[in-house]
């Protein structure tokens, strides 16, 4: 189960980077990237009452959430694609705004934990 209260599961992190710092970072770097180039593509989903491209853009970006560590971002999509899912398209407004804001918590936390990997050096 995913913890929702964790912005960034390091242990997972690490793990699936077999404790490579600058792996960490490139991976960390590209996730931040891809999540966020999906928000715009949700929006239109949404917006279109797009219910099926919904939920697969929401699973295509929880799983790669989940999949190093980014929790609380991956919850909100997994929300989306459950609504999404269910029919209720309409209501995943609300937790989209959740997923912008959960991505950009992910910039400082990335800053403070892999600074030896470059990405202190990301905006």
């Amino acid at each position: 189960m995913i913890d929702p209260t964790i912005v960034l599961d390091l242990e997972q992190l690490r793990d699936v980077t077999l404790d490579d710092d600058e792996l960490m970072g490139q991976i960390l770097t590209a996730l931040i990237d891809d999540t966020a180039r999906q928000i715009p593509l949700l929006e239109v989903a949404i917006r279109e009452r797009d219910a099926p491209q919904c939920a697969r853009l929401a699973h295509y970006s929880k799983g790669a959430c989940a999949n190093v560590g980014a929790n609380a971002a991956a919850a909100v999509l997994e929300a989306i694609e459950r609504q999404a899912a269910s029919g209720s398209v309409a209501e995943c407004g609300v937790p989209l705004a959740q997923l912008a804001s959960e991505v950009e918590k992910l910039r400082p936390v990335g800053r403070a934990i892999l600074p030896a990997a470059g990405f202190s050096r990301l905006p």
